[in-house]
């Protein structure tokens, strides 16, 4: 009792919210930050000051500008590319950031990491492989988070990789939103197809609440990794199909579970896509695919070299927004992916 009585004294004694961002999320961040401002308890709320750069030997660089000393501290990163710094610069920037605030007594540090990198490397797939993402876990609570907000994590067990709260939020609902908000008929028409096992939980929620049919897609990967289809479950022929999937990076997997749904007389295909990675030929990939349309979300920046006229992009500035401002207020998250509706850009 005298515990609690402690934690809760803990937790209302967590000062002021502070937003700070990674090069890897400046433009979401910033998003955030005023969608925040329009708050009435966040009126005037600006984004934090602080810089991440590199040392001439590429040694990541934070300086924080102002005092965070109690208070409420987001810094808002995802752990993907961008058009100059790779993954692990980006994951150094996060790391050393947290570490920053720490070191200068923030009374709470969350880690905002719209794409998780590393997620996708779950398990023991081979002899002597890694457990990459139980390690980033470890280093982001050794650095000094108290807590984690992420989305659509590829193997939702990794939340088990943390000894911190943490927070993990869908993005199937912007999607869900997006499709139920812009006047698409689907009925009898459209399927989602679940392009591995591994989506299928989510597919699920689209097929429902949109109404439509649910087929899915065994994947697997030869000895050289390149995935294949195995075997197929339902029936598109005939229909509009909407493929859903966590990440697109090269676009290998795309490309294969595509010419299936060719090969199952599907009519017109769209991609429902949460984390643009975009890597290697995807660009490539996605002019020369028959898919019509890419509907992603802004969790990764896509660089304007990248914004080919088949990517249409939803905001998820207003659900980490009614996150952040939920985790601040010590109030339930749960539903807000049910309630937000995203933003094209």
């Amino acid at each position: 009792m005298t515990r609690m009585v402690g934690l809760q004294k803990m937790q209302n004694a967590i000062g002021e919210l502070k937003i700070f961002a990674g090069n890897a999320s400046q433009d979401l961040a910033h998003a955030i930050v005023e969608k925040l401002s329009a708050k009435a308890e966040y009126s005037g709320i600006k984004m934090g000051n602080a810089e991440a750069r590199m040392f001439s030997d590429s040694e990541c660089d934070i300086r924080v500008l102002e005092t965070v000393r109690g208070m409420d501290v987001f810094i808002v990163q995802s752990i993907a590319p961008s058009a100059t710094r790779s993954s692990n610069d980006h994951l150094m920037e996060l790391l050393i950031m947290i570490d920053a605030m720490r070191r200068s007594s923030a009374g709470r540090i969350t880690a905002v990491v719209p794409y998780l990198g590393y997620a996708r490397q779950d398990r023991r797939d081979r002899s002597h492989a890694p457990i990459s993402a139980k390690l980033v876990a470890d280093m982001i609570t050794v650095a000094g988070a108290n807590r984690i907000l992420t989305m659509d994590l590829h193997s939702p067990q990794v939340q088990g990789f943390f000894n911190i709260p943490f927070d993990h939020l869908s993005g199937v609902y912007s999607f869900i939103n997006y499709y139920s908000r812009t006047g698409y008929d689907l009925k009898g028409t459209y399927a989602v197809v679940s392009p591995d096992f591994g989506s299928v939980a989510r597919s699920s929620i689209i097929a429902e609440k949109l109404e439509i049919p649910l087929a899915i897609i065994e994947k697997r990967r030869n000895s050289e990794g390149e995935p294949y289809v195995h075997n197929f479950v339902g029936d598109v022929r005939g229909k509009n199909v909407i493929i859903l999937d966590d990440v697109i990076a090269s676009g290998g997997s795309l490309r294969e579970v595509t010419a299936r749904l060719i090969k199952e007389d599907a009519k017109d295909i769209y991609a429902c896509i949460t984390h643009p990675m975009l890597t290697g030929n995807a660009m490539e990939e996605i002019e020369n695919s028959p898919i019509k349309e890419f509907i992603v979300l802004d969790t990764i920046a896509i660089p304007e070299e990248k914004r080919h006229k088949k990517l249409l992009r939803l905001s998820v500035a207003q659900l980490f927004s009614d996150a952040i401002s939920g985790i601040h207020s010590h109030e339930s998250i749960g539903k807000l992916a049910h309630e937000s509706i995203p933003e094209l850009l």
